[in-house]
């Protein structure tokens, strides 16, 4: 099975964990089997890419990640709480891989609105 770690991500054998989610540092751990879906999205100037954490949207949260402008998607899971996780990974396609080896899921990739 596929892991992946990278300075605010870390996919392990059971669990999403990610580090600086909660206000000041607290991580947030995500078990495989409560992700309901997973979506990866373009990101742009009005689409999250200028915040380095928390939200605008109040139905989205955005991990801290200071290298966020530089990205150009972000990966929203669906927990089935009201607010989903907002994750920029430094490698999107090695996540989605894990998530989708753990759990089943087909991780859908939206361009410019369209889910392809």
């Amino acid at each position: 099975m596929l892991s992946y770690t990278d300075r605010w991500i870390d996919c392990d054998e059971t669990a999403i964990v990610v580090r600086a989610y909660y206000f000041p540092w607290g991580s947030k751990r995500i078990p495989y089997d409560s992700i309901r879906s997973a979506v990866i999205v373009p990101i742009g100037p009005g689409s999250g890419k200028g915040r380095i954490w928390g939200t605008a949207n109040p139905s989205l949260w955005a991990s801290l990640d200071p290298q966020r402008a530089s990205k150009h998607e972000a990966l929203i899971l669906d927990l089935g709480r009201r607010v989903k996780p907002f994750l920029t990974p430094s490698d999107i396609d090695a996540v989605a891989l894990v998530i989708h080896q753990r759990t089943g899921l087909r991780i859908v990739r939206e361009e410019r609105g369209q889910f392809v």
